[in-house]
């Protein structure tokens, strides 16, 4: 079966999945944000086929997700790192980490915490209004727009 593409899309979740939605991208965004840079050490984390990491690393470089840099050994290698935009995903990957920490695991269940540089638990993602007042999705609504004039 043909999977149907979002990339045009009206709605800006619908375009991001279609961009990085499918679990392998968001393992190795990840991983990458836990360090790691070279191909072979996303394949032995993730145990990801060595064609299906290729594609993925692929249209993320495509997307400007990540991008291809001289190896930090100084080696003939190159590495895999994180561009702005590929940074700018770290919220979606703590929102996903909190989720799953909410509602996939048993009371007192092991899994890996997330912690900042001096070893303290991170706090749950809040969503403020401009007034920096939380928000719950019963505070929000969708607008639908118009083609944008330019």
């Amino acid at each position: 079966m043909k999977r149907t593409g979002f990339s045009g899309a009206d709605c800006p979740v619908a375009r991001a999945l279609d961009a990085i939605g499918d679990w392998w991208s968001l393992l190795i965004v990840r991983d990458a944000f836990d360090g790691l840079r070279r191909f072979g050490d996303f394949q032995k984390n993730l145990g990801i086929a060595k064609g299906m990491l290729s594609t993925r690393l692929r249209k993320l470089v495509e997307l400007d997700v990540l991008e291809l840099v001289p190896a930090s050994d100084g080696s003939a290698y190159q590495e895999y790192a994180l561009t702005r935009r590929g940074r700018d995903l770290f919220p979606v990957i703590v929102g996903l980490r909190q989720w799953g920490e909410a509602h996939l695991y048993a009371r007192g269940e092991a899994h890996s915490d997330l912690v900042d540089q001096a070893g303290q638990p991170v706090g749950q993602l809040v969503l403020p209004s401009r007034t920096g007042r939380p928000l719950t999705w019963s505070d929000t609504k969708v607008r639908k727009v118009g083609a944008r004039k330019r």
